[in-house]
């Protein structure tokens, strides 16, 4: 029989600031403790706040058949604490309203919604195998939306996010630069062309891209349910061999964690190695069927364990940004991201970027608006890469849990099909 203890605290923070009117500062402290039992292949699962015998003991009762459940076993031990230079618990609420205020004082746009938001998780994990670590991290970050009116009613979204300190939110004045600088022509932007074209993709827009169309078909638990495009494919060469796409989250950056929802120490996995698909990314149960290395066990809470992204890196190519776009000659410049769906069953996409440029004779001409891309996983055969790679943070949602993420990329040139968002 095995069983493993989670013990999950998190005290989060949110304030809004719409327009000039701050909503009711929101704090809350979450605290909870999950048993989970594993016995004739069948998992039982009790959550509340008992001693740990009376905790194992009610979810063996909640064990109510036989199954073919099966986990890797590793032992692992520690304790880490990422400290923040000012952390955020120290820093006064009124100067976290202050900050709001003084963005929004820089925003030309009318009509603005500034949020900030805070998490401080302690987790704590113990298994029969031996296994106990425990870990402290801050999470802290600014999201800015702007409402604008011109020929078009348009609105456009920048975000701070990392793990860290109040210090992180040194550069969230940027965010107002771009905002100003952006929205008022994107007011009375172009529509974009429609059909097959060169298409340049800015970081954000290439790690979603990454981490859509391509990550979530590496996820094992997609894999063994029988709906991803890159089942039974390990070793199979699927992408460029310039093309290298890592998981990692011992990168600070949003997804960061230092051991998993199951106790395994965190670790690089890389995906694609010179277009060859290397391995995808498991829980202990997933890695027991399929062979692999367990790591990515992600929960929201001390909700059930799933597989989940962390840190997911387009490793940088060759070309810098002039080159890619005298090697684009005519096509778009696409930049950040409105969301999108993917199938990960058939690795179809569609994305919608935030703005874009036409780019003619290899330079960037007129603004373009509501435009989206649209293909499927054959693209990563034949892509261009720049030198470096910058991070977009976000949460993801997945089986109804959210998790912090960020998603690392070069810019990209590739051909895909282009039309209205």
């Amino acid at each position: 029989m095995f069983y493993d203890i989670r013990e999950v605290e998190v005290e989060s923070l949110t304030i809004t600031l719409e327009n000039d009117s701050i909503e009711k500062p929101k704090k809350a402290i979450f605290r909870a403790k999950c048993f989970r039992v594993l016995k004739d292949g069948f998992w039982g699962i009790f959550e509340g706040n008992l001693s740990d015998s009376e905790g194992i003991e009610e979810a063996r009762r909640n064990i109510v058949g036989k199954g073919d459940v099966e986990i890797e076993k590793v032992v692992s031990k520690g304790s880490y604490e990422l400290k923040a230079k000012i952390p955020p618990q120290d820093v006064d609420i009124e100067e976290k309203i202050a900050l709001l205020k003084d963005l929004r004082k820089g925003l030309k746009a009318k009509n603005s919604r500034i949020g900030y938001i805070e998490s401080l998780k302690r987790f704590s994990y113990r298994d029969s195998e031996g296994s106990e670590v425990h870990y402290f991290v801050p999470r802290i970050g600014v999201a800015v939306l702007a409402v604008e009116k011109g020929d078009t009613l348009q609105f456009l979204s920048k975000r701070l996010m990392k793990v860290g300190g109040f210090e992180e939110l040194e550069d969230a004045y940027e965010l107002i630069e771009e905002i100003n600088e952006v929205l008022p022509k994107l007011v009375n932007a172009k529509t974009p062309p429609s059909g097959e074209m060169n298409v340049l993709m800015d970081p954000q827009l290439a790690g979603v891209f990454i981490h859509e169309a391509f990550g979530h078909a590496v996820e094992a638990d997609h894999v063994l349910q029988g709906s991803s495009v890159l089942s039974n494919r390990i070793g199979e060469k699927i992408a460029g061999e310039n093309v290298t796409i890592v998981d990692d989250p011992t990168i600070r950056e949003f997804g960061f964690f230092p051991f998993d929802d199951e106790g395994v120490k965190a670790g690089r996995k890389i995906l694609i190695e010179n277009g060859v698909l290397k391995s995808y990314l498991h829980s202990r149960e997933t890695a027991k069927k399929l062979n692999g290395i367990p790591g990515n066990a992600r929960a929201e809470g001390v909700a059930v364990p799933i597989v989940r992204m962390s840190n997911t890196i387009l490793e940088p190519g060759e070309h810098e940004f002039e080159e890619l776009l005298e090697l684009c000659k005519h096509g778009v410049y696409l930049i950040g991201s409105r969301g999108g769906e993917t199938n990960p069953a058939t690795g179809y996409f569609h994305f919608s970027a935030q703005y874009g440029y036409l780019i003619r004779n290899g330079e960037i001409g007129e603004m373009i608006r509501d435009v989206g891309i649209m293909g499927n996983l054959d693209l990563l055969r034949d892509l261009k890469l720049g030198k470096k790679v910058h991070f977009d943070p976000g949460f993801c949602g997945k089986a109804s849990q959210t998790v912090p993420i960020a998603d690392g990329a070069p810019e990209v040139l590739c051909r895909t099909k282009v039309g209205g968002a």
